[in-house]
């Protein structure tokens, strides 16, 4: 096990926590145990592996508890109900023990493999170090274009650098877990928080495979656009000074439209007829309007939820703590 990331205090005798968040992974439990074991054991140092799961359908529960039984270093966080992947996420990452944490997917489209290469670069000073995708295979075009202009725009726009073709795999130091624990919002998108925080951080890159087992809990189609825009709202507030923008030029060109029958009605000429122009017109204001309103409710509905104070989670039951 290389040395302990600077910067961290030691809590406990483990060395390295991996936080995996799951609902209904019945297929994937067994296999990503069967692969990343061995890198943990590989490593030298004491581990913890975190599971922590919505309320499953399937037997996803019953399969992480044999494995508790089998092996005590797996430990089980079962949720009161449903409260999605980010949420589950801080939900690990607050109860996790160890010096350095990695956060994980268990459909092993991160390899498990190059965690390794994750935490050789905690020994040079750096707080995080995340995965960064060097190709996205198994994913549809639509979902890939999502991702690609959804980054752009975070990075364009985000008052944070959130680093592109990311996902939440990474490994933080016991530094940063605190500051993170820290912060009182009850949105966890990881990898905007992370970046908030700041410090040293490093990439690795590496070939993100397909799914291994079952199929992905987010829509393929709006699942990407909904993280995305979580992210986005969660850390800029230029999408707003945006829509006055389109304002102020949507205000101009109806002015300029007006010059111009003005202009046409001194000069003699025939008037351009009304009608398309007024359904132009009533469809585009109406277009502008409608859009920034429901993006003001974005903003408005994140401050409704933030007043209220409610807990990110609710843990109905922990195992093997």
């Amino acid at each position: 096990m290389p040395d302990r990331p600077a910067g961290s205090r030691d809590i406990s005798a483990c060395d390295l926590s991996v936080v995996v968040p799951v609902y209904k992974e019945e297929a994937s439990i067994v296999p990503f145990l069967e692969r990343i074991e061995p890198v943990l054991k590989g490593l030298g140092g004491a581990y913890e592996i975190i599971f922590c799961l919505d309320p499953s359908p399937d037997r996803t529960e019953e399969v992480i508890t044999e494995a508790i039984a089998r092996n005590q270093n797996i430990r089980l966080i079962v949720f009161s109900r449903r409260f999605g992947q980010p949420s589950a996420t801080m939900a690990g990452l607050m109860l996790c023990k160890g010096a350095a944490c990695v956060v994980i997917d268990v459909d092993l489209q991160d390899p498990p493999e190059l965690i390794p290469a994750l935490y050789d670069r905690l020994r040079d000073g750096v707080e995080v170090v995340y995965a960064k995708r060097r190709s996205r295979k198994g994913e549809t075009l639509v979902k890939r274009l999502v991702a690609k202009v959804g980054y752009w725009m975070i990075a364009r726009l985000s008052h944070v650098q959130i680093p592109r073709d990311t996902g939440d795999f990474r490994i933080l130091t016991r530094r940063v877990i605190e500051e993170l624990r820290s912060l009182n919002e009850s949105h966890g998108f990881l990898r905007g928080l992370v970046a908030y925080v700041g410090f040293r951080q490093a990439f690795v890159e590496y070939e993100r495979h397909e799914r291994a087992h079952g199929q992905g809990n987010y829509n393929r189609f709006l699942g990407s656009l909904k993280i995305g825009l979580n992210g986005l709202i969660s850390f800029s507030s230029r999408p707003l000074q945006l829509m006055s923008v389109a304002g102020a030029l949507v205000a101009g060109f109806s002015v300029l439209l007006g010059l111009w029958f003005v202009i046409q009605k001194l000069t003699g000429s025939a008037l351009t007829p009304g009608l398309p122009t007024t359904v132009l017109v009533i469809t585009f204001f109406a277009g502008v309007q409608l859009l920034s309103l429901g993006l003001i409710g974005e903003y408005v509905g994140r401050i409704y939820d933030e007043v209220k104070r409610r807990p990110m989670f609710i843990i109905d039951r922990k195992v093997n703590f």
